[in-house]
């Protein structure tokens, strides 16, 4: 059994060694999403959604990194019975601190810009608004964990700090995900 764990832990030193040597990477990701409205007058319905698009990353060193994205992300949330869905390109650029070769924690701004937006009434037919603000800013804590040298998954919850929408209550967005990447 000791022979198992020293080798098991020599094979995760060596790959976390091999993506330490690599300065900048980039590529695809894909998740899926837990989105929610917060704040004043909110009854936290949740909604799913998905998210896909691009990241970098450039290390530094073996502890520090920055990766921005762009990515498409559904979100919305739930009032009652009715959804309001809010899609947006957001770019976050998160600093990843490594605590291990393999595992970094992650955290940045985000801004969202809002693609498109669309209401549904309980067992109605999806309507376009315009209430739904143009750009979202919003903070990020998540963690990243490098299954391979080029395959990692991702979670994260973005916390919304501006108002999603331009009139009623102050309702901000609220994100948690959870995706996978491939590094080229």
């Amino acid at each position: 059994m000791k022979k198992i764990v020293i080798a098991l832990m020599c094979v995760l030193l060596t790959a976390g060694a091999a993506m330490a040597q690599k300065k900048f990477t980039f590529g695809p990701k894909i998740g899926v999403d837990l989105t929610h409205f917060w704040g004043e007058g909110v009854d936290h319905g949740v909604t799913f959604g998905y998210q896909a698009g691009l990241f970098a990353e450039y290390r530094f060193n073996d502890l520090f990194a920055v990766a921005p994205e762009v990515v498409f992300a559904a979100q919305g949330g739930k009032s009652g019975d009715n959804t309001i869905h809010v899609n947006y390109i957001n770019i976050p650029v998160m600093l990843k601190f490594y605590v291990v070769p393999a595992f970094s924690i992650d955290l940045g701004p985000q801004l969202g810009i809002n693609v498109y937006s669309k209401y549904t009434p309980k067992g109605g037919k999806a309507q376009d608004i315009n209430y739904a603000k143009d750009i979202d800013f919003g903070v990020g804590l998540g963690a990243t964990y490098n299954i391979a040298s080029d395959v990692f998954v991702q979670a994260r919850y973005t916390l919304g700090v501006t108002n999603a929408f331009k009139v009623g209550h102050k309702q901000k967005n609220g994100n948690a995900q959870i995706a996978i990447g491939y590094r080229f």
